[in-house]
């Protein structure tokens, strides 16, 4: 059985999740938007519900896919040290922005009050 890494890897099965995270659709709908043959939407689809990422229901003469979020899971477990790494990360590149901003408050004001003043003159007033 593949890894759930090994089957998102594959290009044309994360356009299929893509789709389905919006809606539930039927492999009509997926050939059409992805512009894929039948064949090769419904070998994914069965690599994909083999796996537990959709599940199909009946309605008339079709299936219906839609996601199903427990598999995802393994992927979120994985990317948490990430997450924690670069939301560190980020937050120190926010906290060094704002203290260059407090550094130079005065440039920004004259650039963005002399970029006023010019649209009051574009609006047809004078000074």
């Amino acid at each position: 059985m593949e890894s759930v890494f090994e089957i998102i890897a594959e290009p044309n099965r994360r356009a299929i999740l893509s789709l389905l995270v919006s809606s539930q659709q039927s492999v009509g709908e997926i050939e059409r938007q992805l512009r894929m043959t039948q064949p090769t939407v419904s070998k994914h689809l069965r690599v994909l519900r083999e796996a537990g990422f959709v599940e199909a229901t009946v309605d008339a003469q079709r299936r219906l896919y839609r996601l199903k979020l427990e598999p995802f899971q393994e992927v979120e477990d994985w990317l948490e040290p990430f997450r924690r790494f670069w939301s560190a990360h980020v937050d120190a590149l926010e906290r060094h922005l704002d203290r260059m901003d407090a550094a130079t408050p005065t440039i920004k004001k004259a650039r963005r009050n002399r970029r006023g003043a010019n649209r009051d003159l574009d609006k047809g007033e004078t000074k």
